[in-house]
């Protein structure tokens, strides 16, 4: 199982009420279901509506069950932004 850091962002962060936490997970998959179940309510609400990039590369409408997570790896949790 690899070894990842998953950062959250903005509303994200606030939900967690972490900015970052390590997760054992294959896929971006198991690694939000890993932090669902350690931060059960409104972060599981606003990961509905989050984007992801995987060592800085956006994971885009690729099923999360098929975005391979490599050991040391880094989960951008990013929340819709407002702004122009």
């Amino acid at each position: 199982m690899a070894k990842v850091t998953v950062r959250y962002w903005a509303a994200a962060k606030a939900a967690a009420g972490v900015a970052e936490e390590p997760h054992d997970a294959d896929t971006l998959a198991e690694a939000l279901a890993a932090a669902r179940a350690r931060h059960p309510g409104e972060l599981t609400r606003v990961l509905q509506r989050c984007s992801f990039l995987i060592d800085g590369d956006p994971v885009g409408t690729r099923e999360h069950e098929t975005v391979r997570l490599a050991d040391g790896g880094t989960v951008e949790v990013l929340p819709p932004f407002a702004g122009g």
